[in-house]
């Protein structure tokens, strides 16, 4: 793949300092992230439809042990909401996305599994 064609995703908490090379900047999270101001970060969107149901986000509960799990289930709700990636899927046509996400961990989290998707299933 040239590198013309590569999509970039990178992978942020929305609690890291913007940096030149983020390009587009969506929030992907279904609830606001605490102790930030809306006028203070830096996003172009808010995708709170494209992230785990509120159902399975309580479920998962951040528990490690329920990750493989968590992406299985989540990777099907994204397949019944695709419609909701196009914002990402059209930025990245124009260069580098940056996902954000308020989790602690920064491996097992919903833009993780996001990202993989966007990666796995969009044409180039």
């Amino acid at each position: 793949m040239s590198k013309e064609h590569m999509k970039i995703i990178k992978l942020k908490r929305v609690y890291d300092e913007p940096e030149m090379d983020d390009g587009k900047r969506f929030l992907v999270e279904r609830l606001w992230p605490r102790g930030i101001k809306r006028e203070s970060i830096k996003i172009d969107g808010w995708l709170k439809e494209i992230a785990p149901s509120t159902e399975l986000r309580r479920w998962f509960n951040h528990e490690p042990q329920k990750w493989e799990e968590f992406k299985r289930k989540y990777t099907a709700e994204i397949e019944e909401k695709k419609t909701y990636l196009y914002p990402i899927l059209e930025a990245i046509n124009d260069g580098n996305v940056t996902l954000l996400y308020s989790a602690r961990d920064r491996e097992h989290n919903g833009a993780v599994v996001l990202a993989e998707y966007i990666q796995k299933n969009s044409s180039t």
